[in-house]
C-alpha cells in the first residue's frame, strides 16, 4: 500500500472512530481493554505496551512500540436484563415494578479503535489514541418505572488522546508520558418520568433525546525496564470534567453532571522464557468521585431532590479490577495472547433499583488473541472476549420491606479484528 493510500486509509478510519457509539461496558462502563493486542491478553498494557493504543493505560509505552498505526473493529454483544419477583403491594408512597423477566434489545455494537505514533526526535514519540468508554446502553421493550415509554439510557463516551513519551536514562530503558484527554460524552435517557415528582427540575428528567457535552482531563505514565525481562508500569488519570447534561439536570446529580471517574493502575511484565511474557495489571476506578454515579438512592432520594447535589444517583462503588495476560511468540510469523481478569462489580444492593437501566453486574473475563505478521512490518490481529454470565440481587427500597426482589443480569462476547503497519 503507497503512503498515500495509507493515509487516506487511516483518515477515513479516524473519521469513523469519532463516531460517538456505545463501547464494550464490563468493569463498569469502562472497556476491559484499549486495542486488539490488550484485549488479547485480559487487558493489561500499564507494564506491556504493544501497540498505539498504549496511552489509554499508559502513555510512557509509545516510547517502546515504535512508529507505527493500529486501526482495529469490535463487535460487541452484550446481553442484560432484570428480574422482579413478587407483586407491587400498591399502598400509599410505595412505587413497586410490575413482576416478571425483562431483557433489553439492542444487542450487538460496533466499535472502532485508531491509534497512531510518530517519532519526533530522538527516542521521543508523539501519538494519537482515539478510544472510548460506554455501554450503559439499554432498551427494555417495557415502561420498566410506569413511565409513557418503554425505558433505557445510551451513554457513549469518545476520547481523543494526544500523547508525548520521551525515554531516558544511561540505557534508555525508562520513559515518561503525558496525554492530553479531549472527550465527547452523550447521553439519552428513557422511561424515567416517572420521578419528575422527585425532582427539583421536573422538566428535565426523561425523554430530552440526546444531549452532549466536552471535556478536558490528563493522563501521566511512567515505565521502567530495570532488566531485559522485567518492566514495571505506573499510570494515572485525572477526572475528566465534563459539562453537565443540561437536558437532564432534574434527574443526574449535581445538575446533570457526569464527569469521568479517576483511574490509578500499576503494571508487572516479566518474560519467563525467551519467546513467553506474562503480565500483570491492578487498576482501580473511583466511581464514589462522581456525585450522579455513586450517590445512593436511599436515604437520598428522601433528603434532597433529584438533580440536586445531594440527588439520588446510582449508588455504584469503586472498582478494583485485577488483570493477568499471557504472551507466547513464534519462530514464525504467530503471536499467541491469552487473559483474565477480575473484579467486584459496582452496583450495590442498595443499587439494584436505579441500575436496572445500567446492569454493569459482570466481574469475570476470559480473552484470547493473535497476530499474524507480513512483510513490510504489517499485521492482522485478533481478540475475543467471553464474560459469563453474573447477577445481583436486592430489595425494591421503595416497596413494603420484603415484598420486591430485584436480580440484575448480564452476560456477553466480543470479537475485535484490526491491522498495524508499521514504519
Amino acid at each position: 500500500m503507497s503512503r498515500a493510500r495509507l493515509h487516506a486509509s487511516l483518515a477515513l478510519v479516524a473519521a469513523f472512530a469519532l463516531r460517538p457509539s456505545p463501547a464494550n461496558a464490563t468493569n463498569g462502563y469502562f472497556s476491559h481493554g484499549y486495542g486488539i493486542a490488550s484485549k488479547g491478553v485480559g487487558g493489561v498494557g500499564v507494564a506491556l505496551p504493544q501497540d498505539a493504543l498504549a496511552p489509554a493505560d499508559n502513555p510512557a509505552g509509545l516510547a517502546f512500540v515504535g512508529a507505527r498505526y493500529d486501526v482495529g473493529l469490535s463487535f460487541f454483544s452484550p446481553n442484560r436484563g432484570y428480574t422482579v419477583v413478587g407483586n407491587p403491594t400498591g399502598a400509599p408512597g410505595t412505587f413497586g415494578l410490575a413482576p416478571g423477566h425483562v431483557e433489553s434489545g439492542s444487542k450487538l455494537f460496533v466499535i472502532p479503535n485508531f491509534g497512531a505514533n510518530w517519532k519526533v526526535r530522538e527516542h521521543g514519540y508523539v501519538g494519537l489514541a482515539v478510544y472510548g468508554n460506554g455501554g450503559m446502553n439499554t432498551d427494555y421493550p417495557a415502561p420498566t418505572y410506569y413511565g409513557s415509554t418503554p425505558t433505557g439510557v445510551d451513554l457513549a463516551q469518545l476520547f481523543v488522546a494526544p500523547t508525548y513519551a520521551q525515554a531516558f536514562g544511561a540505557k534508555k530503558n525508562q520513559a515518561f508520558g503525558v496525554t492530553a484527554i479531549f472527550a465527547f460524552q452523550r447521553i439519552a435517557l428513557r422511561g424515567t418520568e416517572a420521578f419528575a415528582a422527585f425532582s427539583q427540575d421536573p422538566a428535565h428528567v426523561s425523554n430530552q433525546g440526546y444531549d452532549q457535552s466536552l471535556g478536558v482531563g490528563y493522563r501521566l505514565g511512567y515505565l521502567a525496564r530495570p532488566t531485559e525481562k522485567v518492566s514495571l508500569g505506573l499510570s494515572y488519570q485525572g477526572r475528566i470534567h465534563m459539562q453537565a447534561f443540561d437536558s437532564y439536570a432534574g434527574i443526574l446529580a449535581e445538575q446533570g453532571d457526569f464527569d469521568v471517574p479517576p483511574v490509578e493502575a500499576i503494571g508487572l511484565a516479566v518474560r519467563v522464557a525467551p519467546k513467553v511474557v506474562i503480565a500483570l495489571d491492578v487498576s482501580r476506578i473511583e466511581y464514589d468521585q462522581v456525585k450522579s454515579i455513586a450517590n445512593p438512592l436511599i436515604p437520598n432520594l428522601f433528603n434532597a431532590p433529584l438533580g440536586s447535589d445531594g440527588g439520588a444517583g446510582f449508588g455504584w462503588e469503586d472498582m478494583t479490577v485485577f488483570k493477568l495476560g499471557v504472551l507466547v511468540e513464534t519462530a514464525g510469523p504467530w503471536t499467541y495472547r491469552v487473559g483474565f481478569s477480575a473484579g467486584s462489580q459496582p452496583v450495590t444492593q442498595g443499587g439494584v433499583f436505579p441500575s436496572i437501566i445500567a446492569p454493569a453486574v459482570v466481574e469475570e473475563h476470559f480473552t484470547f488473541g493473535f497476530s499474524r505478521a507480513f512483510k513490510n512490518h504489517t499485521a492482522f490481529n485478533a481478540a475475543f472476549l467471553y464474560v459469563p454470565s453474573n447477577s445481583i440481587r436486592g430489595p425494591n427500597p421503595l416497596e413494603a420491606p420484603g415484598a420486591q426482589t430485584i436480580e440484575l443480569e448480564m452476560k456477553q462476547w466480543e470479537l475485535s479484528l484490526g491491522f498495524t503497519w508499521g514504519r
